[in-house]
C-alpha cells in the first residue's frame, strides 16, 4: 500500500482531530462537530461542519440547510471549513446558500528540514506548559489580545491588559476547561516568557496520528518585532517532532506572516476554505 500524500494526511487530520473534543453528527455528505462538554475548547472552531469524507458526493442545498438549522438550534455560528483542493465544488454550493467564503493558504514543513531554535532577546525563555502551570491563564490570554490587534506592528496592549484578559478567562471557565486537554496530550501550549515570568508570545498544536497543525501563534502587542512569534513557532515544530509528529503544517491570513514562516522552511501546500465571518479557531 502506498504512503498517503501530504494533502491526504492533512485532509485526514482535519477529519479526525476534532473528534478528540467533539461528537460528529452526519447530514448526508456533511459532518457537523458538536462539543462533547459545554465550554470545552477544541480544535477546528466551534461547531463547524465539513465534508464527511474525502471524495464524498457534493453536498446538496438541502444538506447545507440542515446543518445550518442544527447550528442555529445549538445557538452557534454557521461555520464550515474544508480543503479547497479536495472538495472544490463545495464552495459554489456554500456561496449559493448565501454564506461568504474566505481562503486561508496552508504551508507545510519538510520533515527533513533542520529547524534550530531561534535567537531570543536577552533573558527571554521558551517552554511548554503543563496543566498546573501558574502562567496558564496569561498564556491563554495572549492570542485574545494578539488577534484583537492583528498584524505585526507594535501595539498598545501590554501587561495590564494581559492580566485583565487572564482574569476573564479564569472566571468564564476557559482555563479550567483547557486543563484536561493538556493532561491527555491532546493539546500542547508553548510560550515565550520575559525574565519576570510574564508571557510574551504563545502558540499551540493538537497532534493526531503523526500530523499536526500549529496555530494560535500570537505575540503581546507591546512585545512585537522581536522575533518572538517565529521563535515560538520553531519551538512548537521542534516539540512536535520530538513527540512523534512527522507532518507539521499551518494556515495563515497575512503575507507578512507567511514570509516569516517561509524563512523557517514552510512551503505552500494548499488552501483551506471557511466561512468568512466564523469565529477563529479557539485556544
Amino acid at each position: 500500500m502506498s504512503e498517503p500524500s501530504l494533502r491526504d494526511r492533512i485532509e485526514q487530520y482535519y477529519a479526525t482531530v476534532p473528534l478528540l473534543f467533539a461528537e460528529a453528527e452526519e447530514f448526508g455528505p456533511l459532518r457537523l462537530f458538536v462539543r462533547k462538554t459545554a465550554g470545552t475548547p477544541y480544535y477546528g472552531g466551534p461547531y463547524h461542519a465539513r465534508p464527511a469524507s474525502a471524495g464524498s458526493e457534493t453536498a446538496a442545498a438541502a444538506d447545507i440547510a440542515r446543518v445550518r438549522a442544527r447550528q442555529r438550534e445549538l445557538g452557534v455560528p454557521e461555520a464550515f471549513e474544508w480543503l479547497a483542493e479536495v472538495t472544490p465544488s463545495l464552495r459554489a454550493r456554500i456561496e449559493a446558500a448565501g454564506l461568504p467564503v474566505t481562503e486561508r493558504p496552508l504551508m507545510s514543513l519538510d520533515p527533513h528540514h533542520p529547524l534550530p531554535p531561534q535567537s531570543l532577546p536577552e533573558g527571554v525563555t521558551i517552554r511548554a506548559l503543563d496543566a498546573d502551570d501558574p502562567a496558564l491563564p496569561a498564556v491563554l490570554a495572549i492570542p485574545v489580545l494578539a488577534f484583537a490587534a492583528e498584524g505585526t506592528a507594535v501595539g498598545s496592549a501590554g501587561r495590564a491588559e494581559l492580566a485583565a484578559a487572564a482574569d476573564k478567562l479564569t472566571g468564564d471557565g476557559t482555563v479550567a476547561a483547557t486543563r484536561p486537554s493538556l493532561c491527555a496530550g491532546h493539546k500542547t501550549l508553548v510560550a515565550a516568557f520575559a525574565p519576570d515570568g510574564t508571557p510574551l508570545a504563545a502558540g499551540h498544536y493538537h497532534p493526531a496520528n503523526g500530523t499536526t497543525e500549529i496555530g494560535g501563534i500570537g505575540t503581546l502587542p507591546t512585545a512585537r518585532r522581536q522575533g518572538l512569534g517565529a521563535a515560538v513557532m520553531a519551538a512548537l515544530a521542534i516539540h512536535a517532532r520530538e513527540h512523534g509528529v512527522h507532518t507539521v503544517f499551518l494556515a495563515y491570513a497575512e503575507e507578512a506572516v507567511a514570509r516569516i514562516y517561509a524563512r523557517l522552511g514552510f512551503r505552500p501546500v494548499g488552501t483551506t476554505l471557511l466561512i468568512a465571518n466564523q469565529p477563529a479557531r479557539g485556544q
